[in-house]
């Protein structure tokens, strides 16, 4: 079944379930007509097309990629650690969004790409200015992975092919096809809507609202959801946003309903040029301001200094980030940025 078709058929069943509760009953808002859509900012034509118009042929200038190396933090990652956890819960920045938490024996990876490109093919596209932190040899066993959306540099084929079906794949409506076709057993992958919760053990997960978008080619713009995650492992919270824009009114009532978090795993960068990233990429006072939103007693920024993808220094969002902190009245110890590799032990408020 196409990608147009497999959002057709979960529309239908949605609409197939309102029938059924009532004549009053609707679809929720981010299920549209044409696809998925973000309920507080109109749609617009993005597309892959638009972006690379954008950064080739606009009057955009984006980093040198020789300037570039050797202005992000890097520190070896600690194996030991890592391999034998103690007993507070723990997070280690692998690179770009990839994220890995411990805690209690489970072991959850974010957004998982240890490709040397965010791209569809191997010879072009952009390149790590980083490698990842582990390879996929030496990373713990891996009992959850959450996507957060189908973009090339969260969704990466070789890395979810690498892993295989040891760990369960958790993913936003639309993608368990798209697992399929990649080699991954069907029985594996779990597909959600937003505000849906499930238990797996000592996990729970729900998958929460944000404000993106999702396309593979041209062609499949908003067939698939996208989603934040919410993650309790007995007295530990964790929230990971993937990509967003920012709007109040999702991030407020995440934090109503499922807050406070313990952590949040927040992107400080791709941000730039503004008149094209704003409704989808927040800059890093935005992910403050998110920070505050969701209730979160303790933020890292991730999601800057692995790819070349905006047009900021590869090395700012950490310096705005720490503007941000100042006018905002928020901490460093707070809301924090890591070195690559780099293993945070965290405390719990539960």
């Amino acid at each position: 079944m196409s990608g147009a078709g497999r959002c057709g058929l979960v529309l239908l069943l949605a609409g197939l379930a309102c029938c059924a509760a009532g004549p009053g009953a609707q679809l929720p808002t981010h299920h549209g007509e044409e696809g998925f859509r973000n309920p507080y900012v109109e749609r617009k034509k993005t597309s892959p097309l638009a972006y690379w118009r954008m950064r080739w042929f606009g009057d955009v200038e984006f980093p040198d990629p020789e300037e570039a190396k050797g202005k992000i933090p890097v520190v070896a990652a600690d194996l030991e650690r890592i391999r034998q956890p103690a007993g507070p819960p723990q997070v280690t920045w692998i690179g770009h969004a990839t994220v890995l938490i411990q805690y209690r024996g489970v072991n959850v990876l974010t957004d998982p790409i240890f490709s040397e490109r965010a791209s569809p093919v191997s010879f072009a596209g952009p390149k790590r200015l980083t490698p990842p932190a582990l390879t996929v040899g030496q990373l713990p066993r891996i009992d959850f992975v959450v996507i957060s959306h189908n973009h090339y540099d969260h969704l990466d084929r070789p890395s979810v092919r690498a892993l295989g079906d040891g760990p369960r794949w958790l993913v936003p409506l639309g993608l368990k096809a798209w697992f399929a076709k990649a080699g991954i057993d069907p029985a594996r992958v779990e597909e959600f809507d937003w505000w849906q919760e499930r238990r797996f053990g000592e996990l729970t997960v729900t998958a929460t609202p944000v404000q993106h978008w999702s396309a593979r080619s041209p062609w499949d713009r908003y067939e698939t959801l996208w989603a934040g995650w919410a993650l309790q492992i007995g007295n530990f919270s964790a929230w990971f946003t993937g990509d967003t824009g920012y709007n109040e009114h999702q991030f407020r009532e995440i934090g109503e309903r499922l807050g406070p978090f313990d952590l949040a795993l927040l992107p400080i960068g791709a941000y730039a040029p503004r008149w094209f990233m704003q409704e989808v990429h927040i800059n890093p006072e935005e992910a403050v301001r998110i920070h505050r939103d969701v209730r979160a007693r303790h933020s890292i920024g991730i999601q800057w200094g692995g790819f070349i993808l905006t047009a900021e220094p590869v090395d700012e969002p950490p310096r705005e980030l720490a503007a941000a902190r100042r006018k905002l009245g928020i901490a460093e110890s707070e809301f924090e940025t890591l070195k690559v590799g780099e293993t945070r032990v965290l405390g719990v408020g539960r």
